[in-house]
């Protein structure tokens, strides 16, 4: 799928791939996106750790988030296995609520116990910035967008949170360490 896309991949090349037969294939998945998605889904967690590990670093419960912000519109717009998902925004933004969520709704309670954010629900608002993701990495992708877009809808993001814009644009533009590897 990385090479030729979801739809122009076959279950039986992925099969062949995974040296196993197709009928093992779809015991555990029901379709190519089903397949694709699980994939994404270990991506994302996995995103997640190392953004967590990044972070644990952080004095400022603020500037966690907006490194995971950051770090995910990143891989939403560079990650090929992120890009052929994109056009299934649903699926998508789905996935990444249920799979980094749980990691960006801490750091929200965080940010405001803190008293860094003004967040009354840190679900809706991680539910909202997911979808807000999906789109600004969709329109990025498809050209509709510039890349340069990507740093305002950080500080847009930001300013969801309750904080005001230059605060926003001071996190936003905070020094990003590089990932682990592993």
């Amino acid at each position: 799928m990385s090479e030729k896309g979801i739809d122009a991949a076959t279950m039986l090349e992925i099969a062949e791939l995974a040296d196993v037969g197709a009928g093992t294939v779809y015991n555990y998945f029901k379709s190519k996106e089903d397949l694709a998605v699980a994939v994404l889904e270990e991506l994302m967690h996995e995103l997640a750790l190392k953004i967590e590990k990044v972070t644990d670093t952080f004095d400022d419960p603020a500037q966690v988030y907006a490194f995971g912000i950051r770090t995910v519109i990143d891989a939403a717009t560079t990650d090929i296995r992120w890009r052929q998902l994109l056009y299934r925004s649903e699926v998508l933004a789905n996935a990444m609520f249920h799979q980094m969520g749980p990691f960006a709704i801490r750091d929200l309670k965080r940010a405001t116990e803190a008293g860094r954010f003004k967040v009354d629900d840190a679900a809706l608002t991680w539910k909202m910035a997911n979808h807000a993701i999906v789109g600004v990495a969709l329109a990025v992708t498809t050209g509709e967008l510039e890349e340069c877009v990507v740093d305002e809808a950080v500080i847009r993001l930001l300013c969801m949170t309750g904080i005001g814009r230059e605060e926003a644009i001071d996190l936003a533009h905070r020094e990003r360490p590089a990932l682990p590897f592993r």
